[in-house]
């Protein structure tokens, strides 16, 4: 009987370039293009590992906290 050998996944080889640059390993930094898209998929589909990054911190430019808060602030129901 042969033995099957298992491989760790570790993603697409087409990784984003900044993703593969000798950065801390703890940080990375990416365009919010390249994560909104499966971030929004991933909380559409309720997938569960977002839980574990709950307590994470974001850091986001001025600007666009600004337009976060706006937005926020339109979509308030009317009273």
């Amino acid at each position: 009987m042969a033995r099957s050998q298992l491989r760790v996944y570790h993603g697409p080889e087409s990784a984003p370039r900044r993703a593969r640059q000798a950065e801390p390993k703890s940080t990375i930094r990416v365009k919010l293009s390249e994560v909104l898209p499966l971030l929004t998929d991933a909380v559409a589909s309720k997938r569960t590992w977002l839980r574990d990054f709950n307590d994470d911190e974001l850091t986001i430019s001025t600007d666009l906290y600004e337009v976060i808060l706006a937005y926020q602030y339109c979509r308030r129901p009317s009273a």
